[in-house]
């Protein structure tokens, strides 16, 4: 069976406002929209990553945790981006948990890999 639609990444964070905000100006991602509830409670995010829409979702209701809340990490993002080590400069500029500098990979990449403010794992690639 085929797919309708794109895949679109969900990630769960405790404080969906400031992970939006994070995405938006530390990886330079475009935001789409936040949604509140009548009171003010942002209850869920939107970005983008080139094409791809990113879903940010509240944790709770023992559904979802945040990354940061699990032993470890059972996988990640990889986000293409034109130049992987000035994207790791402003990331890294503005307080990004960094967890591997840029290098070059036996696969063709050339890539960091970082942590956002929840501890999801991003790394982001340049072909080589």
């Amino acid at each position: 069976m085929t797919p309708i639609n794109d895949v679109i990444p969900l990630l769960a964070y405790s404080d969906i406002q400031a992970a939006h905000d994070f995405l938006v100006d530390v990886f330079g991602f475009e935001s789409v929209e936040i949604e509140r509830l009548d009171d003010g409670t942002v209850v869920h995010g939107e970005v983008l990553a080139g094409t791809t829409r990113i879903f940010l979702h509240e944790v709770g209701d023992g559904e979802l945790s945040a990354a940061s809340e699990l032993p470890s990490a059972s996988g990640g993002i990889v986000v293409l981006v034109e130049d992987v080590d000035e994207h790791h400069e402003h990331a890294r500029e503005a307080g990004a948990t960094i967890e591997s500098a840029p290098a070059d990979k036996r696969y063709g990449l050339r890539e960091y890999t970082v942590r956002d403010l929840d501890g999801h794992l991003w790394w982001f690639s340049t072909p080589l």
